[in-house]
């Protein structure tokens, strides 16, 4: 697209908005502010690089398709995100997992990893004035073979999966310290069972053991974040989850850690944005990992569907966007994987977009005076505002690809890198 025309629309589209008091040019300084975590599994399939070769096993996590192009070393994964980041319009931060240290092709287990293992992506992420985010991973090794971690009734594998989540923390933090941006630690375990258990009640208080021994070590939260998060189902895990909403919701409040709301882990019925107000009120932050559910499967790539709006949406209503921070997750090899991280991320800014050009406190006056007419009026009439004009020109503005021209860049990249690997 011409840059004249881009701003010709934009221009209309600003008196549009404006007509409904809305300063666009004030919009898209807030959405400036919006940072986003990449979560860096999708480059190689979550594999890692523990030892060379890693692939993905086990947990209840299963990456589909083999698209060519895969990560295969640190080097690779690095040149990708920063190809991702060429593309994306703002700055974003990086989520990593504890899998992809850099241990020089040495196994080094996980209860023995040390921050120095990440030194050269704490490196790497301040060279380009970003922060990062960390999780332990609790799945894909053999202490986690029979589905249970944290919550295991064999002392000596509980052991193991709490000295490697402190290791996590203490990780995290020193990313924080170093980058001068709080570091989130995030908690996700498969453990669960195939089939119906009868004594649930004892695995869920040793999961509440195991967080309590875990968050005895406290860190400055200028440094660290801690978060937790919960599952409906997995791989292994159909009848039961031992870290389920009820119990991390519970344990979020009571001790005032965030909770982590992924929109692929709850029932295909129920609708997170619905959840955030409400959460909200009892802990002071939340982690969002967003990714579209598709039946049973939760880690296809982010798109602009009705769940994610309202999710934006309701962060943005609340006036919650320094209380909510923001992260990816999914997984699909069956597509480029340099254009899954491009779709999910701006389908996730458009959403935010969108929700800051809602005019929120005229729905609110019909709202509050029973006018139900005229509030779903302007809800339909916002529908058809043209949304991707201030899109396109916050596009060019941060000098990145504008609508449909980024295919052509990651086709390119496609054709000079992914398919030399």
């Amino acid at each position: 697209m011409k840059k004249e025309q881009i701003k010709r629309s934009y221009q209309l589209a600003k008196e549009q908005y404006a007509e409904l008091g809305i300063d666009t040019e004030k919009v898209l300084k807030v959405l400036d502010q919006i940072q986003i975590s990449l979560h860096c599994w999708q480059t190689d399939d979550v594999g890692g690089f523990e030892k060379s070769g890693a692939e993905l096993g086990g947990g209840g996590i299963q990456v589909t398709g083999n698209f060519p192009g895969k990560a295969k070393t640190i080097v690779q994964m690095r040149a990708d995100l920063d190809k991702v980041m060429s593309l994306l319009p703002g700055k974003q931060r990086l989520n990593l997992h504890a899998i992809y240290g850099e241990f020089d092709g040495k196994l080094v287990d996980r209860d023995k990893i040390e921050p120095g293992h990440f030194q050269g992506w704490i490196n790497w992420a301040k060279e380009r004035g970003i922060g990062l985010d960390f999780n332990c991973t609790c799945f894909s090794h053999p202490l986690a073979d029979d589905g249970f971690t944290l919550s295991s009734k064999n002392p000596g594998v509980r052991k193991f999966w709490i000295e490697h989540t402190k290791r996590c923390r203490a990780i995290g933090a020193e990313m924080g310290k170093q980058l001068g941006t709080p570091s989130i630690h995030n908690i996700w375990i498969p453990d669960g069972s195939k089939d119906t258990p009868v004594d649930r009640y004892t695995l869920r208080s040793l999961l509440k053991k195991s967080l309590d021994d875990i968050f005895s070590v406290k860190y400055p939260k200028k440094y660290l974040k801690d978060s937790i998060e919960s599952k409906l189902f997995g791989i292994g895990s159909e009848s039961m989850v031992v870290g389920s909403h009820d119990f991390y919701l519970g344990y979020a409040v009571k001790n005032n850690t965030m909770i982590t709301l992924d929109n692929g882990h709850f029932h295909p019925t129920e609708q997170v944005g619905d959840k955030i107000s409400s959460i909200l009120l009892f802990v002071d932050e939340l982690l969002l990992h967003l990714t579209r559910g598709v039946r049973w499967d939760s880690d296809h790539v982010l798109t602009l569907n009705d769940e994610l709006i309202l999710m934006a949406q309701e962060i943005v209503r609340a006036k919650a966007l320094n209380r909510v921070n923001i992260g990816l997750d999914f997984f699909d090899a069956s597509l480029n994987r340099i254009g899954a991280y491009v779709i999910g991320t701006r389908s996730a800014q458009i959403a935010f977009l969108n929700a800051l050009l809602e005019p929120v406190e005229s729905l609110k006056k019909f709202e509050e005076k029973g006018m139900n007419f005229e509030r779903l009026s302007l809800l339909e009439l916002m529908k058809t505002k043209p949304l991707g004009a201030v899109w396109d020109y916050y596009c060019l503005i941060n000098g990145v690809p504008v609508g449909h021209d980024y295919i052509a860049e990651i086709e390119k990249y496609e054709k000079e890198v992914l398919l030399k690997r």
